[in-house]
Order: structure tokens, then sequence, then C-alpha cells
């Protein structure tokens, strides 16, 4: 008697609760419910005849069996996927903005996160500030926009929050009776401006020494010793160190991370969820 065949949904909830280390991140990257991801996964486990994963107080782990079974659910996810899109005869484009103060380097891992949910979604991504990002969006010219939040602009679906801090290169040293020398991004990016009203408000005086066009060339500035910086620690350079309560800097505030999207359902929803849900687990670790 032939077996009954397992259940793709069950198994692909196991493997997102695998990588994603979470039932809450899985039901996040299907859009549906914990409960309900939580419910294939024991479903799973009985037609398997046993326990994929153990829950832990903080976080949950594969048992033995489910470390083995993991690799061929992979594989049997794998093999569905080529057989269901040899029948697509066409490649969807998605077109996503991020801001450069958002794209750090778990990006990588992002990409290949969306390209894992969806091979021949065509991924296309464009870099810029915030601001810049939001208006293409408004135009049509983008699908959705992963930014830090601005007052002027509200809803979108909050992924994260960071807190942003004063860096500078460990050897630096600021003279004393010389303006703040600070690197930073061109207007019209939000951070920059933000930054630089908090030390006005404080009576700080500063200057310019260093205007880079992404976060990339203002982090090079810092770690060249060339001054400081308003940073967070996930886009932090290696090397740098928090110099705001030595130098009486005012306090930088944490700032939303917010996803805007003008994609309302099928594939490139399903994938921006996959996104979504990568970049929680990517901002928490």
């Amino acid at each position: 008697m032939t077996e009954r065949p397992l259940d793709l949904d069950a198994v692909q909830a196991f493997v997102l609760i695998a990588e994603l280390g979470s039932f809450t991140r899985a039901a996040e990257a299907t859009q549906t419910t914990q409960s309900a991801v939580s419910s294939k996964l024991k479903r799973l486990e009985k037609r398997l005849g046993c326990r994929l994963v153990e829950r832990t107080p903080r976080r949950v782990e594969l048992s033995v069996r489910g470390t083995v079974f993991l690799e061929h659910a992979r594989e049997l996810l794998k093999a569905h996927d080529r057989a269901f899109t040899a029948f697509r005869e066409t490649r969807q484009r998605l077109v996503i903005g991020i801001s450069d103060h958002v794209a750090g380097p778990e990006l990588p891992a992002l990409i290949a996160r969306m390209n894992a949910q969806d091979p021949l979604m065509l991924i296309e991504i464009r870099i810029g500030s915030s601001s810049d990002l939001l208006q293409s969006l408004d135009r049509r010219e983008l699908d959705a926009t992963i930014v830090r939040s601005h007052a002027e602009r509200g809803g979108g679906e909050v992924l994260t929050e960071e807190k942003y801090r004063w860096y500078a290169a460990s050897n630096w040293q600021h003279r004393t009776g010389e303006p703040l020398p600070v690197a930073t991004m061109p207007e019209p990016c939000g951070v920059r401006v933000m930054a630089g009203q908090l030390l006005d408000d404080a009576g700080v005086h500063w200057t310019e020494v260093f205007v880079g066009g992404g976060v990339a060339a203002v982090s090079a500035a810092v770690m060249a010793g060339l001054g400081v910086s308003a940073l967070t620690r996930r886009m932090l350079p290696l090397g740098a160190v928090d110099v705001g309560p030595r130098l009486g800097l005012p306090d930088l505030p944490c700032l939303p991370i917010v996803l805007h999207s003008k994609v309302e359902n099928g594939r490139a929803r399903d994938t921006l969820a996959a996104l979504s849900a990568a970049f929680r687990n990517a901002a928490k670790n």
C-alpha cells in the first residue's frame, strides 16, 4: 500500500521554524497565525511519528530527528518548486527601495531569503535616501520601500527599531575649543537633519568635515579619524566606539524601520512577507 504523501504546507512551516528559530517569525513569513504554524508542525510530526522541534524558554531547537529531516525537507521543497515553476511562463518583477541607513551587512542574506521564497521572481533593489525612495514609491516607480520612519509619513509596517549613537574611531580625540567634526550624508538625509538639529538644540558648536554618498563612505571617514557620525550598531564599522557620553553629546533617539508597500496580493506579497520576517530575524540577532 502506497504511503500517504507529506503535506507540503506542513513541511514548509517546519523549515521556516528551523531557519527563523521562532514560531512567531514563521507565522509572519507565511502571513498566518502562530497557532496555524504550530498545528501544521504537529500534523507533520504525527505523520512522521516523531518530534521534530523542542521548545525551550528562550528559543526553538530541533530535535535529533528534526535535524536529520531538515535537509530532506529542504530538498523536497526545492523539488516541488522546480516542478511547479517549470510551467510558469513569465518572470514577475519586484522593485524594492531600501534606505542606505537600513541596507546593512545582512542584505545578502535577505536577498537570498527572497530568492528562496520565489526563485523566478526578478528582484530589483534600489538604495537611496528615505525621502527620495518614498517619493519614488508614490510615483509607482517602486513596489515597496524599507526606510527610516518620517514624521510626515504615517502608515506602513514597523519591522524593528534601532538606537542611534555618536560613533568615532577608537583612537580619535576631539580637540578642545574646536567645533565638533561631523561626518554625514548629503541632504535630504533624515538622519543628517535629525543629528544636526539635536546638536544645535544642545548648543554644540559643530561643523561638517565629510559628506558621503552612502553609509559605507561615512563609516570609512569615521574610521579614518575625521570625526563623529550618527550611526546604529548594526551599521557600525569595525573598531568604532560610542563617544557621545564622553563628549557630552545629545542623546540620539530610537528610529523605527518601516515597510511601505503598494503590493496587494500574489507572489510579490509572499516575497515581501519573507523579506519582512528575515529582516526582523536579522535585526534581533
